[in-house]
């Protein structure tokens, strides 16, 4: 069993910059990739950005030029750079993991933008 555990979400005013973490139980070569959802009040979840052990990066277009998504093997970790924030951000951000038969989730973390 895998676990993943998001930090670093919380309030922040519109065009401001959040900083979100992923820490992996396990060393995460072992994925074909790693990624950032996220889920708006009332609204199923998109994916926002995913990393994949080649370093491919992909975003969803409305975060593409704000968000940038990183991993760190060393650490086991992920991470996702927010900036320019925007109100229709706001949301509960998880991390998933792939590729090892099954997918893990994290629990989530709130990412609330103000404007």
């Amino acid at each position: 069993q895998v676990q993943l555990v998001e930090s670093g979400g919380g309030l922040v005013q519109a065009g401001g910059s959040l900083n979100l973490s992923c820490t992996a139980s396990a060393n995460i070569f072992r994925f074909n990739g790693m990624g950032w959802y996220r889920q708006p009040p009332g609204k199923q979840h998109d994916l926002v950005a995913a990393i994949r052990n080649a370093a491919t990066t992909d975003y969803l277009d409305s975060v593409k030029g704000r968000f940038t998504v990183s991993r760190d093997n060393a650490k086991n970790t992920i991470y996702l750079q927010m900036t320019n924030l925007k109100p229709e951000d706001t949301a509960v951000y998880y991390c998933r993991s792939w590729g090892t038969g099954r997918d893990y989730w994290g629990q989530g973390t709130q990412v609330t933008v103000s404007s």
